[in-house]
């Protein structure tokens, strides 16, 4: 028998997971990293200790599952999406730290974009609004701020990658540089229409076509794994290929995934739908000879709040314990809490927002602002749901979850009572994963065809709305209070 190794890298952690046929999981092995914050709203990687502990826990995963690497039919890679490397092509060394998705220290370039008036022209070619978010904003900021690197990047010297590109070259020892659709149509360089890198974009943004990988397929085999020999075969960004392991391959179908960020993607098909409502248009995967499209609506900040109610706060010890603290009281007693600790995303999109907690009383406590914390996640989530409703002109018929925070039943009945609609979790939670597997298998013929993988999803919980209309209405509008107090906290620079 042979299995799929699936390497996930995200944005806190290095995780790798062994699937087997039937995409169940075999072994699964994770390490943590660190989170740099070098200034107020900077957050950085360091590019070397996410290749070391993505090929330590990849080892420990095979390991653990008793594995050789004669038994793994192919590697199929996930990652953090924006976040933007630049290393050197003959040492194969980063210039610096890996600029973090979650950054902001672009925001002040990406308001002088919009003064400019491009943000039609983004949106056309790209999807995307014109944010610090996206790598190509970053990508020119390392250009521009590390000793010599633009000389070395118009000479060819310098590689650019989102974390995809950088795990491949990596693993084939520097011979491949390649990325997929769905990592390119989050840099806001690559055209979603034509399916390629936009001269018009990199003349915008200064950024020098050498320094880009190819963009290949999603689905297909892009090298080797020089120490392990299996073939590298599949490519998502980690939300794309979790749209992709929840079997969302119709049109209309939604997942939402609860990570570190929240993200909420509703496959379109073959047709870009440009939001009117402050939504992305995004690739979600490119398989065979066609792009597939969605909506998306990104939220930045979601288990990170429980991280932070757990390392800045110090009132739980564990992730895990939230639950039973903020089930602790019978609702938030007003307290509202705001994690817009990077900046608000979709549908607001405000890059000088920050966090707040709004309605505290004499009489809150700690369970009180662990139970506005999980709450705020479900209002955003509702918040984007509402626009995406309204783009597509498809009102939900179910809502399909995945992510860490997924496994928390207090949040998904919350969320369920919040959109008025069953939340659905999956029997295998691990759908980013499985996304990057299910894409991995496809190209050497592991599984034969979506319609095969499709059949392998199954329900572990749905959790059906039971909240008054009128009681959802009145948590909303509390909730949009609260938010108007976190918007435009920041002065612009």
């Amino acid at each position: 028998m042979k299995y799929i190794l699936a390497l996930d890298q995200g944005t806190t952690s290095s995780r790798a997971i062994v699937f087997d046929h039937a995409g169940t999981i075999r072994a699964v092995a994770q390490k943590e990293f660190k989170q740099h914050f070098p200034q107020p709203g900077w957050v950085e990687h360091d590019a070397n200790e996410i290749w070391a502990t993505q090929y330590g826990v990849a080892a420990e995963a095979m390991t653990k599952a008793k594995l050789q690497p004669k038994d793994i039919a192919a590697i199929g890679i996930t990652n953090q999406r924006e976040t933007t490397v630049v290393w050197n092509r003959e040492t194969g060394e980063p210039v610096g730290h890996a600029i973090v998705w979650q950054d902001r220290r672009t925001a002040g370039f990406c308001d002088q974009m919009k003064r400019d008036g491009l943000e039609g022209l983004i949106q056309k070619k790209t999807g995307l609004v014109i944010d610090a978010y996206f790598s190509g904003s970053k990508l020119r900021w390392i250009l521009d701020h590390v000793s010599g690197a633009r000389a070395d990047a118009e000479k060819g010297k310098l590689a650019f990658g989102t974390v995809d590109s950088w795990l491949i070259w990596k693993l084939t020892g520097g011979k491949v540089h390649v990325t997929d659709p769905s990592n390119a149509s989050r840099t806001m360089l690559y055209n979603i229409r034509t399916g390629e890198w936009d001269d018009e974009l990199l003349k915008i943004l200064k950024v020098p076509r050498s320094v880009l990988p190819r963009v290949a397929k999603s689905s297909e085999v892009y090298g080797k794994s020089e120490p392990l020999d299996i073939p590298i075969a599949g490519i998502g960004g980690d939300q794309q290929a979790a749209l992709f392991g929840q079997a969302c391959h119709k049109p209309g179908m939604v997942k939402n995934t609860y990570g570190t960020g929240c993200f909420m993607l509703m496959n379109t098909g073959t047709d870009p739908v440009m939001s009117k409502n402050n939504l992305l248009t995004t690739v979600a995967w490119g398989v065979g000879d066609k792009l597939e499209y969605a909506l998306e609506g990104s939220i930045f900040i979601a288990g990170a709040v429980v991280q932070w109610l757990r390392d800045g706060l110090g009132i739980i010890k564990h992730s895990a314990d939230v639950e039973k603290l903020a089930a602790s009281v019978p609702d938030n007693g007003g307290v509202y809490l705001v994690p817009a600790f990077a900046g608000l995303g979709a549908p607001h999109w405000d890059q000088y927002a920050r966090g707040s907690i709004s309605g505290l009383t004499r009489g809150s406590t700690a369970a009180h602002i662990a139970r506005a914390a999980l709450e705020g996640i479900a209002f955003q989530v509702a918040d984007v749901l509402s626009a995406m409703e309204a783009d597509s002109k498809i009102k939900l018929k179910e809502l399909r979850v995945d992510g860490g925070a997924c496994a928390n039943n207090l949040l998904m009945q919350f969320q369920a009572d919040l959109l008025g609609v069953p939340v659905v979790r999956p029997a295998i939670q691990e759908t980013t994963a499985l996304g990057a597997a299910y894409l991995a298998g496809l190209a050497v013929g592991f599984w034969r065809n979506q319609a095969e993988i499709s059949k392998q999803w199954k329900v572990d919980h749905t959790f059906e709305p039971a909240m008054k209309t009128d009681k959802r209405d009145k948590l909303r509008a509390s909730w949009n209070k609260a938010l108007e107090r976190a918007k435009t906290w920041e002065e612009a620079t």
